[in-house]
């Protein structure tokens, strides 16, 4: 926002200040992101800048470990996990998360507070105690690897922000239409299709995609739970620098951090189309 005419000479300075504070944090933040992605594309088997890099020539630069990643039966089926998991846990965590944040946002719900920390605390509580004792929980069930068991898992990590941005969508809901479609003959499933579902869909498919991004993330979960047929792409990278370091990990760190872009692209489309349902303007 640029300074208005009449600000001081001080309000200038800590407003140039303040920008370049937030340009440093920014840098900082994104930094290993602006070393990972050209490395990617690295010609030799290192972490480090070659001389033909540094030189921006362009026989230092090669797609081999794009290459490489596509062509790996490994990383082809971490991925396939990572998408088989990822897509029904986020399914599972949509619905049940939607059908709680319906709840609470009833003012005829007891106990609201109680229950809410109850359904967020798997974002309160460290994941290794969550994992651990999951672990156990699912070992005496015969759930341990297996895919319903990381799936499961994985539901119950997404279902928190489900509840959160849907509620936070409720809370502005007008209870009136409602009403007035009840009072035009509607029962209440097509009231809810067709006047609550249509206008919290943006809070539902945020939730959505955070849930879906918590699952394509997850490593701590998946190491106590999952099997070796279960293997996901986070845990295929963490056994891959452990194991042996290969290049291949920059690419996909870099195909990670396009689909990220992607999935927030998605989740701002989405907070404009909300603000603009609610009649404001977006910022």
């Amino acid at each position: 926002m640029a300074l208005p005419s009449y600000a001081t000479r001080g309000e200038r300075i800590w407003h140039y200040l303040f920008l370049s504070l937030c340009a440093l944090i920014f840098l900082f933040l994104i930094g290993p992101l602006l070393v990972i992605i050209p490395l990617s594309f690295n010609a030799e088997p290192y972490f480090t800048f070659s001389k033909a890099m540094l030189q921006l020539d362009p026989a230092g630069y090669s797609l081999r470990w794009y290459e490489e990643f596509f062509t790996s039966p490994e990383w082809l089926n971490s991925i396939k996990n990572s998408f088989i998991v990822g897509i029904a846990s986020t399914l599972l965590a949509t619905v049940l998360g939607t059908i709680a944040a319906l709840g609470l946002s009833s003012r005829h719900m007891p106990a609201r507070g109680a229950i809410m920390a109850l359904l967020i605390s798997p974002m309160i509580v460290p994941l290794i105690i969550s994992a651990a004792a999951m672990f156990f929980f699912f070992s005496k069930i015969n759930l341990a690897q297996t895919y319903i068991g990381v799936v499961l898992a994985h539901t119950a990590l997404g279902i928190p922000f489900v509840v959160i941005t849907v509620t936070a969508t409720l809370s502005s809901f007008d209870t009136t239409l409602i009403r007035a479609a009840h009072s035009l003959g509607a029962n209440p499933t097509r009231t809810f299709f067709k006047v609550i579902l249509p206008l919290v869909t943006p809070g539902v498919v945020s939730g959505a995609l955070f849930a879906f991004i918590t699952s394509f993330d997850e490593v701590v979960v998946v190491l106590f739970i999952a099997g070796p047929e279960q293997r996901t792409m986070p845990i295929q990278m963490w056994s891959g620098i452990r194991e042996q370091i290969s290049p291949t990990i920059l690419a996909v760190a870099t195909l990670l951090v396009v689909l990220s872009i992607l999935l927030l692209t998605t989740l701002e489309l989405l907070r404009r189309r909300n603000e603009r349902l609610r009649g404001v303007t977006p910022g």
